[in-house]
């Protein structure tokens, strides 16, 4: 079986050469490259599965690599950070980053969330064409559809691209249509491992899909103040 390649963009050498020795130690490909421009250029001949990116780059930081990825790919990106701050977080959620890490952190525990992240976005194959669509894996409603299996949205018949994160937070309220769901349990559902994280993530999130899906008169993800949010059905 072919590796799943990840690109590491940190200018720390030492860094770097270390988180490529642990994930090749879990069958992963990898290539180092050390600024923003070297990042853009590797990308689209090294193809990642999923992107490392430090933010403290020299000439182009993080944040303008990762806004110049997401012009042309939903490949996901893991920010790597000294900055801990819930601005720093927010932006690069905002920009399209599928999860954030601060520095220094445990080496297993960056393997980890590749590791989810990367589970979470595999593509299974297209089913036969006499087979039915699995069960579970989507969801229908006016205007709209959610479909986990192959990680695509349909919005008034037309193809809405969201990074993997994104998707699985909308399928995830809409197959519970009604049900009230807290910031800590759709951190806790969405982000599957121990997620140590501000709720403020998931409000970063419902903002982004409500930008590309808005509403419905038949449907909308609704607030529920001071609790959290809900996929509520109008009548």
């Amino acid at each position: 079986m072919e590796k799943q390649r990840i690109l590491i963009v940190d200018d720390d050498a030492n860094i770097a050469e270390l988180i490529s020795l642990y994930l090749m130690k879990e069958c992963f490909e990898t290539e180092i490259v050390n600024d923003g421009e070297a990042a853009l250029a590797a990308f689209p001949t090294f193809r990642p599965d999923l992107m490392l990116l430090d933010l403290m780059l020299p000439g182009m930081d993080g944040y303008q690599v990762c806004r110049e990825i997401r012009k042309n790919s939903m490949t996901p990106i893991i920010m790597l950070s000294a900055k801990g701050e819930v601005f720093d977080k927010v932006l690069g959620l905002e920009l399209g980053a599928d999860d954030y890490m601060i520095k220094p952190f445990d080496s297993k525990e960056l393997v980890a969330r590749v590791k989810a992240i990367l589970r979470r976005t595999a593509v299974a194959p297209p089913a036969p064409a006499k087979e039915e669509k699995p069960k579970g894996q989507v969801v229908e409603y006016q205007d709209l559809i959610v479909n986990l299996t192959n990680y695509s949205v349909l919005y008034t018949g037309r193809s809405v691209e969201m990074p993997p994160k994104e998707l699985e937070l909308l399928y995830f309220l809409a197959a519970s249509p009604n049900q009230v769901f807290t910031r800590e349990q759709l951190l806790d559902h969405i982000w599957g491992y121990e997620y140590i994280g501000d709720t403020r993530t998931v409000d970063v999130h419902i903002k982004r899909i409500r930008e590309k899906i808005g509403e419905s008169r038949h449907w909308s993800i609704s607030t529920v103040w001071g609790i959290g949010y809900k996929f509520e059905l109008k009548r």
